[in-house]
């Protein structure tokens, strides 16, 4: 066997480890699910009466208005899962299992990549429950089968990048209360984005950050897709705001990761 191939092998083992965990232990998972799914049934029938109107162009409320949020709502359930990252890495470093792990014969690069291929899957099935949710709300896309397609690949590429920036978050922690509470603000970002309203509503300094941080590209991007308007630039925007995180997060987790076996 080659060194690729062991790799490999301990990648699958380690991610096994992770799946079985998160089916023994679902609370967090669960937890995690809920907040999209409640902020769904927040914002569309508590306030989309009054923000669906004039949104598009429409005056029906919050039956238009789901079509404009669920994009959005679907989106953050991908900022969500990046909590249980953060939280299952940090609890692997701080309770002495890695040291454990590097003593054996083991790919050291396994860990990670078991906690992230985990990580995205979870999010990957919690992401389709939440669509699942919007579509008996009344969500009606619009989308071709390639539109779902891509979308679909969307939602992926954002999700590995913020697993690897969680599992870096997780790696530096010095606790799992700290690695719990540091993914928050991108939980939240969405909203000063275009997820909830369009950018153009907001005063102009708030509306200046809406339209040029990561998030927002991603949303018309996806709300595009699902929808099936025009995407225009926001695709590319989308992409090389994923590609880029995903680096970002892969390079500091390793560097992390190597610091850590120093200490």
């Amino acid at each position: 066997m080659t060194a690729l191939t062991y790799a490999a092998r301990d990648a699958r083992t380690m991610l096994r480890r992770n799946l079985k965990h998160a089916l023994r232990y679902p609370s967090m998972t669960i937890s995690v699910v809920a907040m999209p799914v409640l902020m769904l049934l927040l914002f569309t029938y508590v306030f989309g009466g009054a923000l669906g109107t004039g949104i598009g162009g429409t005056t029906s409320g919050s039956a238009d208005y789901i079509d404009y949020v669920a994009p959005g709502i679907i989106l953050m359930a991908a900022t969500s899962g990046a909590l249980v990252t953060a939280v299952g890495v940090c609890s692997d470093m701080t309770e002495g299992i890695v040291n454990r792990f590097r003593t054996m014969a083991i790919s050291r690069a396994s860990f990670l990549t078991g906690h992230v291929v985990g990580s995205v899957l979870q999010t990957l099935v919690s992401i389709a429950f939440v669509i699942g949710v919007a579509l008996l709300m009344g969500f009606r896309p619009h989308a071709t089968p390639l539109g779902w397609l891509a979308a679909a690949g969307l939602l992926t590429l954002l999700t590995l990048a913020l697993t690897w920036l969680s599992a870096a978050i997780g790696l530096v922690a010095k606790n799992v209360e700290t690695a719990s509470n540091i993914p928050l603000p991108m939980q939240f970002l969405p909203f000063l984005g275009s997820a909830i309203v369009p950018p153009e509503s907001m005063p102009t300094g708030l509306r200046w950050f809406a339209e040029y941080q990561p998030f927002t590209p991603v949303i018309e991007t996806l709300r595009g897709l699902l929808m099936g308007t025009e995407v225009g630039g926001a695709g590319i925007g989308a992409v090389a705001w994923c590609v880029g995180l995903t680096l970002v997060g892969y390079l500091w987790a390793r560097t992390a990761f190597r610091r850590s076996a120093t200490r």
